[in-house]
């Protein structure tokens, strides 16, 4: 069995007393304050994450660009440097591989950020592509450290305590720092639904950031309220609402894949569930109750299972009792009335969009 890994700020969590869980391979910090403060924090505040378990990969040479959009489903040809999309790599029968955030740092060199569950597959998967491009794939997981800043007073706090300026990046935009003799990337992006940035760089400077925001009186924010932040304004989670059985088509992701472009893989598929429709989709239901559905849990119409939930909770924004959930098409129209199965009892509630809370960026 593979032992526990660490970030590079584990030992901070363990001495501010968080609540430390395995996820992804890594001990991580699940809460300090608790969900709900720490929630709050980011949706009227500030709050700082350490996601250092996320995966990088730098993908450089003459083909670089032909490359990466050959893997992904966004289409990087022609982007200007500094920006940053996002999108999926897929299998060739439209599954999805992972979802990640490509960062164009300059003509034919790219910074990958990868779920810290596939780091290994998909890296594995990314080299088993590289056959024809003329490419350099190196994987620096092991080298970077990174942080999230996340929520409206985030701006601010990025700039008087970690002196960088960033009023100049708008949102999915990067730019890439030297301070100290190192490379700084820092981006316009997030994981919450707020205005924020993600800081990405060596475990020194990581580590010191992180002092700073800590000193200055930023709240530490652990995974468990990442995820309820990110649930309520829609965002997927590999693994449950995205899966090599669950594609961005019947994610309801398809803006972000680009079928008008050459030749990606998984295109064909994709092309054809766009044209054809798909088995199942991806929604959102409301319950009329406070009960709270879980992932797995069963979604029924007229006692007959139909679906199962992916991700639910009692939302913390909202004050409701909402999930998504993967069911069969010929039930995912807006208004369907549906149940939820929770534990012996069944619990009404009506299928709505799948996006319970406004997203705040600054555009």
């Amino acid at each position: 069995m593979e032992s526990i890994k660490h970030t590079c700020l584990h030992d901070k969590h363990i001495s501010q007393g968080a609540q430390m869980m395995p996820f992804a391979g890594f001990d991580m910090p699940i809460q300090y304050s608790g969900i709900t403060d720490e929630h709050n924090a980011v949706r009227t505040d500030c709050g700082v994450f350490d996601v250092s378990h996320m995966g990088e990969v730098l993908i450089s040479g003459p083909d670089a660009e032909k490359y990466v959009n050959h893997i992904f489903t966004n289409d990087v040809k022609g982007v200007a440097d500094g920006k940053v999309l996002y999108g999926m790599m897929c299998y060739e029968d439209g599954g999805t591989v992972d979802d990640l955030l490509v960062y164009k740092i300059m003509h034919n060199n790219y910074f990958l950020v990868i779920n810290a569950a596939n780091i290994d597959k998909d890296v594995e998967w990314m080299r088993q592509q590289q056959n024809g491009f003329d490419v350099v794939l190196t994987h620096e997981s092991d080298y970077f450290g990174q942080i999230a800043v996340q929520g409206p007073n985030s701006e601010k706090i990025v700039e008087e305590v970690l002196n960088l300026k960033v009023n100049d990046l708008t949102f999915y935009t990067c730019k890439t720092l030297e301070r100290f003799d190192e490379t700084i990337y820092i981006s316009r992006t997030g994981y919450t639904g707020e205005d924020g940035f993600e800081i990405y760089a060596s475990h020194d400077y990581i580590r010191s950031a992180w002092d700073k925001l800590m000193a200055a009186g930023v709240k530490p924010c652990g995974l468990g309220c990442r995820d309820t932040l990110r649930f309520e304004v829609g965002l997927p989670l590999y693994g449950d609402e995205l899966s090599a059985d669950i594609s961005p088509i019947m994610a309801g992701l398809g803006t972000f894949v680009k079928l008008n472009k050459e030749d990606f893989i998984g295109r064909e598929a994709l092309l054809r569930q766009k044209n054809e429709g798909v088995t199942k989709k991806l929604i959102g239901i409301e319950l009329k109750d406070k009960a709270i559905p879980r992932h797995g849990y069963s979604v029924l119409k007229n006692g007959i299972e139909i679906g199962k939930v992916t991700t639910g909770y009692h939302c913390l924004s909202v004050d409701k009792s909402v999930c998504m959930a993967l069911v069969n098409t010929e039930f995912a129209s807006l208004g369907t009335e549906v149940e939820i199965q929770i534990r012996k009892k069944t619990f009404p509630g009506t299928i709505v969009k799948k996006k319970f809370y406004e997203k705040h960026y600054k555009k």
